[in-house]
Formats: C-alpha cells, sequence, structure tokens
C-alpha cells in the first residue's frame, strides 16, 4: 500500500483518483488573497490587551498569527529542515512506517483516510502522538538522525505555548485562567507532520478539503515561502499569508463547545502549488479520552441556554473519524 505515498515520485498528470468534480474544486481565482488574519503579540506588556485581541480573533476569525511567542525561530526552522529530511528517505525507508489504519499511535500514510475516501488529497503525512514524549519517542523514526531530538524539542515548546494560550482564552471568556487547561484533563497532544509535492494541476484537487479540527486547539508551524492555508470568512475563502516567525492558531471543536459556541471552530483547507512543494507541521491539543466535554456552566444561563450536551472526547473522536472530511460540521451532531 506505500505505494499510494505520491512524495514518492515526480508526477507529470494528476492521477485520476485525485480530480475533484467540478462543483468540489477550490476555485482559486476567487479567493481572497489580501485579507488580514489577526496577529497577536505575546509580548505586549499589557495582559488585558493581549486577552481582548485573542477573544475578539476566536470570535470574528476562529483563527490568527502569534509573534513574540518564545519558540525559539532557530527551533521552528530545524523543525521544518528536518521534516523536509525526513520525506527525502528513500521510498524503501518510508515504506516500512507506512499504515493507513487511523488508530496507529505513529503512521506514515497519505491524503486523509484512504479506507473510506472516493476522491484523494494531494498531501502525504506523519502523524505522530507526542504526549507523554518518553512513552512515544522510542517508536518514532529514527531517521533522518536528528529527527527524534529536534521533533522533542519542539513539542515540548508548543505544549508550554499551548497551554499559555489556554490562559488567555479562559481569560478572555470570564473564565479563571486555569479553566480551559482544567476542564479539558491531562491533555494529548498529537502532531501531523504534512508534506504537499509540486502538483501538476492545483485547480483540481486539494491538498486537504475543507474541515474543521475535532481537539481543541491548533498550533501551525508552516512554510513562510508557500502559502496554502485558506480560511472560510463570510462565505469566502480568504489565504493565510504567513508573517515572519509567526504561528498560526486555530480554534478546535472542543473550545467552540467550551465556550458554548461563543468562538468557532472554522472551516479551513489547504491548497496546493504547481511551482514549489509545501510543508506544514501542525501540533494538536486534544482533551483526555475520557473528561466529559460541554459548556461552561459560567457561560450558560438564562439567557445563553446549552449549544452543546455533555460527551466525552473518545465519543466525539469516533464520531468524526467515522465520516468523510469535508461533511457537515462534526459538532452539529452532539446538539443540545
Amino acid at each position: 500500500m506505500a505505494e499510494q505515498l505520491i512524495s514518492t515520485a515526480v508526477h507529470e498528470q494528476l492521477p485520476e483518483n485525485y480530480v475533484r468534480p467540478e462543483t468540489q474544486r477550490p476555485r482559486l481565482h476567487e479567493v481572497v488573497s489580501d485579507a488580514q488574519i489577526p496577529v497577536v503579540d505575546l509580548a505586549d506588556p499589557d495582559r488585558a490587551a493581549v486577552v481582548a485581541r485573542i477573544g475578539e480573533a476566536c470570535t470574528t476569525h476562529g483563527f490568527f498569527q502569534v509573534i513574540n511567542h518564545g519558540v525559539p525561530v532557530e527551533l521552528m526552522d530545524a523543525m521544518l529542515a528536518v521534516a523536509y529530511d525526513f520525506f527525502r528517505l528513500p521510498p524503501e525507508e518510508k515504506a516500512k512506517l507506512y499504515s493507513d489504519d487511523p488508530a496507529k499511535k505513529m503512521r506514515l500514510s497519505t491524503s486523509f483516510n484512504v479506507r473510506k475516501e472516493t476522491v484523494h488529497n494531494w498531501r502525504d503525512y506523519l502523524r505522530l502522538h507526542c504526549h507523554p514524549l518518553e512513552q512515544y519517542v522510542p517508536g518514532w523514526p529514527a531517521n533522518p538522525p536528528a529527527f527524534r531530538e529536534m521533533v522533542s524539542a519542539y513539542c515540548r515548546e508548543v505544549r508550554a505555548l499551548g497551554f499559555r494560550l489556554y490562559a488567555a482564552i479562559s481569560a478572555s471568556l470570564g473564565l479563571e485562567e486555569e479553566y480551559v487547561k482544567a476542564a479539558l484533563g491531562e491533555q494529548e497532544q498529537h502532531m501531523a507532520v504534512n508534506f504537499y509535492p509540486k502538483c501538476p494541476a492545483p485547480d483540481l484537487t486539494f491538498g486537504l478539503p475543507a474541515h474543521t479540527d475535532p481537539n481543541a486547539l491548533t498550533i501551525l508551524l508552516t512554510d513562510q515561502q508557500v502559502p496554502g492555508l485558506q480560511v472560510l470568512k463570510e462565505g469566502r475563502w480568504i489565504a493565510v499569508n504567513p508573517r515572519p516567525n509567526a504561528l498560526v492558531i486555530n480554534i478546535g471543536d472542543q473550545l467552540q463547545a467550551l465556550s458554548n459556541g461563543r468562538y468557532k471552530s472554522v472551516w479551513h483547507r489547504a491548497v496546493v502549488n504547481a511551482d514549489r512543494p509545501r510543508m506544514s507541521v501542525a501540533s494538536f491539543l486534544c482533551p483526555c479520552n475520557d473528561v466529559l466535554i460541554g459548556p461552561a456552566a459560567k457561560l450558560v444561563g438564562d439567557g445563553s441556554p446549552a449549544v452543546y450536551r455533555d460527551y466525552t472526547y473518545a465519543e466525539y473522536y469516533s464520531k468524526f473519524w467515522s465520516r468523510n472530511l469535508d461533511q457537515e460540521h462534526c459538532l452539529e451532531l452532539f446538539r443540545a
């Protein structure tokens, strides 16, 4: 099955099983290319202003970029470099890591869910579980030689940043700063190292089609030179143009539920490029599987009934993976 990896060959033509029906194509000429995604400077000494900007971004966009975030730029560059080195490994070495089983804790795969799809996506990806590191790192790829050390260091920094953002998000909702972190239990952490090879027909396919993230918070390190992430806002797709040394943050489905719908887990997608490959590294903070998730009690009252019922993350994640990526918002299935 590893022959399905698209990063092991150069493609002069787009294979038929990657071509989207005409009504489902990206319509790249309609994308808003010059929109501004909110940018939050985490080094701003005015804490209240930072909290307010994050709250506004979560309400209006569900996405924002952070600068001066504390993750060393040298480590971000090293993470992207080792990711490119991984996807340059010989095909026979990558084949040993291939799996299309979503339950595996470490796997190299392609598209999204090849067992269910009828049309594939122009993406190969390495999926890793990252917490606790001492449990999972021994099962990670041993090559490139720097992989385990670099990725571990990056994971630690991103986890700390995620918890800082949780505190600001809690405060922006009028909750105690520890609320979100405590409500979601012992956080799991996953990573998707996404490689989008050069594509011979970017207007006919996706890297990933429109979807929301099933987890709580996503921190995205993306190639500064090759944009590809797009976000749906008011019915139009807008390009996310990466700021130098910034990380892109997006609200996942669980924070939408916790905020009782105030904050939006928005539709986003990845498009591909005819001239250059693109890499992105998505870090996902995920609730504990058995923790009960629902709207914060303080956000539910006479004028604001609970929008969602309580559920476990295990129930949610199972439902998410049983569907196609671009079906209706999975949270719709958990309305109160």
